[in-house]
């Protein structure tokens, strides 16, 4: 879906989804992050949403196991404070990697009106990659800024690293062959109300 050449389309029915930006991600397992400014443009956003008094979700992970980063009673937990909820904006659990398995994300989105979301958060090829791909196959229309989000390394079962460059170009390239929009952070405030 490509972003509307005016204003006039992004309204109520846009919501920004802030997804897992936790202390969780500046563990040193997760230190091969490829493009390391993405919470500035989540900040960015978040500032541009909030101006044009559009929607904003947050989605927290409440990871079960102790030995993961995201740990619900671990320190990585809680969001991180540069885009820290403000008081009204909602905070949805999940503890598995999509924000729409055993939350009320879906139900939250349609009391509400909501049928367009911009996905930031982290990580392409994880969270961001099962949440983006529920919500086209339940109808929404989804845009991804590719500034707004990275990858880490990852090795594959025979071994073999892959850089987080390489992951992040490999999955933006299928998510945005059948699932969302790519874009970046400038057009998707380009595209705010005024």
């Amino acid at each position: 879906m490509p972003l509307p050449e005016n204003n006039a389309a992004f309204g109520k029915e846009t919501a920004l989804v802030v997804l897992d930006v936790q202390k969780a991600i500046d563990d040193p397992k997760w230190a091969s992050k490829n493009n390391p400014g993405y919470v500035d443009k989540i900040v960015d956003l978040l500032a541009a949403f909030r101006a044009a008094n559009l929607p904003v979700i947050h989605i927290r992970h409440d990871e079960p196991n102790p030995a993961s980063t995201y740990h619900t009673d671990g320190p990585g937990n809680a969001i991180k404070p540069e885009v820290a909820p403000l008081a009204g904006e909602p905070v949805i659990a999940k503890n598995v990697n999509c924000a729409f398995i055993a939350t009320d994300l879906e139900k939250y989105l349609h009391d509400h009106g909501i049928t367009r979301l911009i996905f930031t958060g982290v990580v392409i090829h994880n969270s961001m990659d099962a949440s983006i791909r529920v919500a086209h196959c339940l109808g929404f229309d989804v845009i991804l800024p590719l500034d707004a989000t990275t990858a880490i390394d990852v090795t594959d079962a025979k071994g073999v690293r892959h850089d987080a460059q390489t992951v992040f170009d490999l999955f933006a390239a299928v998510l945005g062959s059948e699932y969302c929009a790519l874009s970046t952070t400038d057009d998707v405030i380009a595209a705010l109300p005024a």
